[in-house]
């Protein structure tokens, strides 16, 4: 680098839409060049057009996280055009019941889950962080502050979840999108272990229950809101935690 001061560059998957792009805004106030990771390429371009106007600096960036093509593709269009990544959210995921209510997602309950549902959200929830990630870390590691954070849920905490008197007692069980939560945690954890040496600081980040289409638009949060977790890890000063779980309100249970 010259003299010029580092310009910091974030990018977040699935970020066209709910809490991906309320984290991608935010970003940009705060004058961070942002990546609008999206499979659709019209809806990214709309989104980053839309924060470019806001006075963001915003570009999209097709990427599908289950299609390594695509992956591959994105890590070295950053590279030509940027250099380097600073902060990477792994915000994309699905809940394999499409436009539901948690309260009505039958076809989640383990007894009568289709397997192919299951590993469908596997493959994005779970597989796709490690396509991303992998991809992005050469870039990450040319970043004086590499940030990695990792969109979970309350239902990956198998604490609050196993309590029959907690929070979750009321909602039907899952075979496929709160398991997939749970892994996303401990590959968090092995993830913020391997690179604790580098200073990559890595941690998974509970929005909370927000008002998106993958719930049908049920939770009680905005995604602004929801985001603000995000936006605090992806934001960490270099004495900051790593292989943490968050919410809002602080540390959540395992």
């Amino acid at each position: 680098m010259t003299g010029q001061a580092h310009q910091k560059i974030a990018l977040v998957t699935g970020a066209n839409k709910g809490i991906g792009r309320a984290a991608a805004e935010r970003l940009a106030v705060l004058g961070m060049t942002v990546l609008i990771g999206a499979r659709d390429r019209r809806r990214g371009e709309e989104t980053a057009a839309a924060l470019r106007a806001a006075g963001g600096d915003a570009h999209a960036i097709v990427l599908d996280v289950t299609d390594q093509a695509t992956v591959r593709a994105a890590a070295k269009r950053i590279e030509a055009d940027f250099g380097h990544l600073d902060v990477l959210i792994n915000n994309a995921g699905i809940t394999g019941s499409g436009q539901t209510s948690p309260m009505d997602a039958t076809d989640q309950i383990p007894s009568t889950v289709d397997p192919h549902m299951v590993r469908a959200v596997f493959e994005t929830n779970v597989f796709g962080v490690i396509a991303v990630t992998n991809a992005m870390l050469p870039l990450l590691r040319r970043s004086p502050a590499p940030r990695i954070v990792n969109v979970s849920s309350h239902a990956a905490s198998l604490t609050l979840t196993s309590d029959p008197d907690g929070p979750f007692a009321a909602l039907l069980p899952s075979a496929a999108y709160t398991p997939s939560k749970a892994a996303l945690s401990a590959l968090t954890v092995q993830y913020a272990n391997e690179l604790r040496k580098d200073d990559i600081l890595v941690n998974a980040v509970a929005p909370g229950y927000v008002d998106t289409d993958s719930n049908n638009h049920t939770g009680h949060l905005t995604p602004t809101q929801g985001a603000a977790v995000l936006i605090r890890l992806a934001t960490l000063a270099a004495d900051g935690p790593t292989g943490g779980f968050f919410s809002e309100d602080g540390p959540l249970p395992w």
